[in-house]
């Protein structure tokens, strides 16, 4: 089926190369096919973005927002949180959702696979103004990296050719961040089936990006003053459960002679 799908998309390259005038019809009716398909739901009822976004607008409006004039009050005067978040970008994995976190309580960043990157200022200065905004403007007190199950960024991760040949543009640039986690994994349990591997990088990836968190001057004068904490954490969706830990970096102050 799958080289069956590859001759019939070559051959419609060739045809759209001949025949020029084609292209845009062939691009409208394309676009339309998949707007179609992916504006069909299960139910069999045409799914509308617009009325989705207004429609839970207004439930939040009237059912929270309404409700806690007092929190939304305090909101407007600035942000205080006490939390730093790195989660997922996937979408059943939302931190606000599965903690229960409330508006002004974290300052989140989301990206593929919940990765912390090292201290770069020209590859990551969007986490690390991130980091830095957090750490010293709004002057959290813990950071958590929070990893969770059947992640794709981590099944990417695991299944990158060693040879260093990529497929995509971004993405396995991306989780090259945590390829250390990537190489303890099949060092100590080379053998076992790669469903299994992925879950134990699930989590080594967390220790990974909070040993990347070391690399950020502010936030190892953070721990170093114990003002800050780090923390890795885990949300595995198919069993409904939470793992949170610690890890012991034993640092001290820098000594001057």
């Amino acid at each position: 089926m799958e080289k069956d799908y590859e001759e019939a998309i070559n051959l419609l390259q060739k045809l759209l190369s001949e025949r020029a005038d084609l292209k845009a019809t062939a691009t409208a009716k394309v676009e339309a096919i998949t707007a179609e398909l992916q504006s069909a739901s299960t139910d069999g009822k045409t799914f509308n973005p617009v009325e989705r976004v207004k429609s839970g607008f207004a439930y939040f409006k009237k059912e929270k927002y309404d409700k806690n004039p007092a929190l939304y009050g305090e909101l407007s005067k600035g942000q205080s949180p006490k939390f730093m978040v790195f989660a997922c970008s996937d979408s059943r994995v939302c931190p606000s959702h599965v903690l229960d976190m409330q508006p002004g309580e974290a300052f989140m960043v989301r990206n593929i696979a919940n990765m912390v990157p090292p201290y770069d200022k020209i590859r990551y200065s969007g986490v690390g103004s991130a980091i830095e905004y957090a750490v010293l403007h709004l002057k959290v007190q813990q950071i958590v990296v929070i990893g969770h199950s059947c992640c794709g960024g981590i099944k990417g991760l695991m299944s990158i050719p060693d040879d260093g040949s990529t497929a995509t543009e971004f993405i396995e640039d991306w989780v090259k961040i945590c390829l250390p986690a990537k190489a303890k994994v099949k060092a100590e349990n080379g053998e076992t089936p790669l469903p299994e591997q992925c879950v134990l990088c699930e989590k080594e990836a967390v220790n990974v990006s909070l040993g990347n968190l070391l690399s950020y001057p502010f936030v190892t004068q953070g721990l170093v003053n114990k003002t800050l904490e780090l923390k890795g954490g885990y949300y595995d969706f198919v069993k409904g459960s939470f793992e949170l830990w610690s890890l012991n970096f034993a640092l001290s102050p820098s000594l001057s002679i």
